[in-house]
């Protein structure tokens, strides 16, 4: 009898013993999901050979935009570029770095470099938002996308629009159109709009429904814009 506790004892030991170090190395094993260029300067920091948001060029001559992956498909860990270093960030929320509690993000999701919704004009500040539907990519990477559409969201008011892109080398490279996607993969338009609409909450988001990809170039190209007319005099 005197055995079997010692051997309860040490399995129960053990086993909190995993579940401390699980717990305290969980940022570290979620940092390690990330493009093998960057370096790390802590759990919670990813350092580019480049400015993430100030030095990529955010579209090409054959129509498609760069993308900074800032989320993975499929994970909830809030990363997203911090404006001020041009580095990639994991966001704190109450001292905690923040957790999206809800399902995993469905698809890759990031920024286009030199973009952005001024505050002045409706929007939140922020660069535009891509959600590149494909498998997961590692966080960090530049990856090239074609646009083609755009979900119009509210973020308590603020323009949030979400860019829809396609990776060239992905399942869905030949969808040119949300009616095409709609056709051929039913339900995926469905999914995004219920997933932004409620990860943050009830009431926390409001779709205005989708646009084509004209629609989601114009949106672009303003953005571009305003980046330009705010930045470019200083940099």
């Amino acid at each position: 009898m005197r055995l079997k506790n010692m051997r309860r004892f040490a399995s129960l030991t053990y086993a909190c013993i995993l579940l401390l170090t699980g717990c305290a190395s969980a940022p570290q094993r979620e940092a390690i999901n990330h493009a093998e260029d960057l370096k790390t300067a802590d759990g919670y920091t990813l350092i580019g050979k480049k400015d993430f948001w100030r030095d990529y060029t955010p579209t090409d001559s054959s129509g498609n935009i760069t993308v900074v992956v800032e989320i993975p498909a499929g994970t909830n860990a809030k990363w997203e570029v911090d404006k001020a270093t041009g580095q990639l960030k994991w966001e704190f929320k109450q001292e905690k770095p923040r957790i999206v509690a809800y399902l995993g993000y469905p698809g890759n999701y990031g920024m286009i470099p030199r973009t952005i919704l001024p505050k002045e004009q409706g929007g939140d500040g922020d660069p535009l938002d891509v959600i590149v539907i494909a498998p997961a990519v590692p966080r960090g990477s530049i990856v090239k996308a074609r646009p083609i559409g755009v979900l119009k969201l509210l973020d308590g008011g603020e323009q949030d629009d979400k860019i829809i892109a396609v990776l060239p080398d992905s399942p869905l490279s030949g969808v040119s159109s949300l009616d095409e996607l709609q056709r051929e993969f039913k339900g995926i338009t469905d999914i995004l709009e219920i997933w932004f609409s409620n990860y943050k909450g009830p009431g926390k988001m409001e779709s205005k429904g989708f646009a084509g990809a004209a629609e989601a170039r114009d949106i672009i190209n303003d953005s571009v814009a305003d980046y330009e007319q705010k930045f470019s005099t200083a940099q």
